[in-house]
């Protein structure tokens, strides 16, 4: 529906009550126009500021003073660990889990682009550290919950990514465009919040957190060479995190999440920094995101690892999870672990000339302390090499 707005008090007169957020109150106004700016969201601000008509939806949420403040930069908040030192040029991912057989990529006759299988160790290691994350975060008291890969189009949009449109990361099981089809979810995330849509805490119950381990599903695609391989994938396994929290005590919740964070990537002895990103790189739900960037060798690169962010009340809005008294929840979010990146980081900073020295803290879970080439298993050959053989002797 499309109402009118006159310095968006008739939005919050009217309550419109899946979206009358913090950003339909007219005492924001001056926030949502400077929050519209830095995200660069121009002709949205030349709407508010001509009071025409706007749909509440489409509103992204408010930024916390302190990033409006960063320009096109992030700030550097935190650096861990030392980046490690090699004789020579380390090798990259790629090239070491050919060389351990321990990943089969380039198989996208059998199972589509982008697709990979971990093999043997690899595959094990994938296990560990979903163990370790979960072990950890049972620890800060989070809940554990096995959710659906499916949602409804509205609940994917309602936290805050698009599912229509040329540049949507979506995948859609069917035509319909009314909300009601179903999607593959790009991240638990999203189904946690579905999970708690319609409910109302009290404030004694509160903060809740929230883990799961799921598939998560991305249409994107790229063609840089330093994302090849597994680093950007059409499906992946991660550990999330979810929190709802009274509305004054999101920003601590934030810092809480970060905190472990740190202590996940710092116990596995990775070299990483901690970046408080700026408003353009700050999706339309996001109050404030800090990301976590680990160097990764092999690439000569840092790259993300993970990201928490504060949504305040943009999904608690659309999604009717409120506070006893009628005001909305906040709802925090943060990846505890993403598997195919923390591979990478992982295999690319403790290669050795024989293998790959474990970290101390996975060790547990995979009952060695070194990964190296099995030497009754022969060298990785493609998939499709090894079916053209096949197939010529037949």
């Amino acid at each position: 529906m499309m109402l009118p707005l006159k310095g968006l008090q008739t939005m919050r007169r009217l309550l419109i009550r899946p979206y009358s957020s913090s950003v339909t109150q007219s005492s924001n106004l001056s926030a949502l126009k400077k929050s519209l700016e830095a995200r660069n969201q121009l002709d949205l601000l030349k709407k508010i500021e001509s009071n025409e008509n706007i749909d509440p939806r489409f509103l992204p949420n408010l930024i916390h003073p302190d990033v409006l403040t960063y320009g096109e930069t992030p700030k550097e908040v935190s650096v861990h660990n030392e980046i490690p030192k090699f004789p020579k040029k380390p090798a990259n991912f790629g090239d070491i889990c050919h060389k351990l057989n321990l990943l089969k990529m380039d198989v996208g006759e059998f199972a589509g682009s982008r697709s990979y299988y971990l093999m043997h160790d690899l595959a094990a290691l994938e296990r560990s550290l979903i163990l370790y994350a979960v072990e950890r975060l049972r620890r800060e008291k989070f809940e554990l919950v096995a959710v659906p890969d499916i949602l409804p189009a509205r609940n994917i949009e309602a936290c805050g990514m698009q599912v229509h449109g040329l540049r949507n990361q979506v995948y859609k099981l069917s035509d319909k465009t009314d909300g009601s089809e179903m999607c593959l979810s790009g991240t638990s995330e999203m189904a946690l919040a579905t999970f708690l849509s319609g409910k109302i805490f009290k404030k004694s119950d509160l903060p809740r957190k929230f883990m799961a381990v799921s598939r998560c599903f991305r249409a994107e695609t790229s063609k840089i060479t330093e994302e090849r391989g597994i680093y950007r994938v059409h499906q992946f396994n991660k550990v999330e995190m979810f929190g709802v929290t009274a509305p004054e005590d999101s920003e601590i919740a934030l810092e809480k999440f970060k905190s472990i964070q740190i202590e996940l990537f710092n116990d596995l002895g990775l070299n990483f920094k901690v970046l408080d990103m700026p408003p353009h790189e700050l999706g339309a739900p996001a109050y404030r995101k800090y990301d976590i960037e680990s160097w990764m060798p092999g690439r000569e690169m840092y790259g993300e690892l993970s990201s928490c962010s504060n949504c305040t009340d943009y999904q608690s809005s659309r999604l009717n999870i409120r506070m006893e008294g009628g005001e909305f929840a906040h709802t925090i979010n943060g990846t505890a672990a993403a598997i195919p990146r923390l591979l990478i980081a992982i295999i690319e900073s403790f290669q050795d000339k024989k293998g790959i020295e474990i970290p101390k803290v996975l060790r547990k879970y995979m009952k060695k302390s070194r990964i190296e080439r099995d030497k009754v298993v022969p060298a990785t050959k493609l998939i499709k090499d090894v079916t053209r053989e096949m197939y010529a002797e037949m």
